[in-house]
């Protein structure tokens, strides 16, 4: 198992929201999700302030990465998830905001919400219900209860069931 998974993901939902949401104005903006790019990849850096090798997660054969982008603007990254289609459910191995929707000073709430939202999406688009699975940091098994739905499966396996993920995609994606 790698690193990332053993330790377990620790995105905080900051909001959910109807897509992502200018913290200081409270406007809203439509978002889209893509995969990422190969072209993507020079500006996902530690270098950049992203926790994460979005390089090595990208060159993984089993897993996708995607990225949410503003409508219309796709050249600036949000977030990113990396998503794996396993035989009953969708896996996050990772999500991560963009390092200017992280703490304090952050531009866009929602941010981590809709990326999750679109791992529920995917799983109903292929068959699995909108299940998803992950591993959690132990100290955000509540977090993770209260804000998405999920319940804790044991240990710190982590699943959205078809009702939570029903309500996520219609928070984030009722208007797409």
């Amino acid at each position: 198992m790698d690193k990332e998974a053993e330790l377990g993901l620790d995105f905080i939902i900051d909001k959910l929201t109807n897509s992502i949401e200018n913290v200081i104005t409270g406007d809203s903006f439509q978002t889209e999700i893509s995969i990422v790019q190969n072209s993507d990849l020079k500006s996902l850096t530690k270098k950049n302030g992203w926790l994460f090798n979005w390089n090595e997660e990208f060159k993984n054969p089993i897993r996708d990465v995607y990225k949410l982008t503003i409508f219309g603007n796709s050249k600036i990254i949000q977030g990113l998830i990396s998503l794996e289609v396993k035989s009953d459910h969708v896996y996050m191995h990772l999500v991560e905001s963009a390092p200017f929707n992280k703490g304090q000073t952050k531009v866009y709430a929602g941010v981590a919400g809709n990326l999750v939202a679109y791992a529920c999406k995917l799983s109903f688009q292929r068959g699995h219900d909108g299940n998803v699975s992950f591993l959690s940091k132990s100290q955000l098994v509540d977090h993770y209860e209260k804000t998405l739905g999920a319940f804790h499966f044991g240990g710190r396996i982590m699943i959205i069931d078809t009702k939570s993920a029903l309500k996520l995609i219609n928070k984030y994606f009722q208007n797409k």
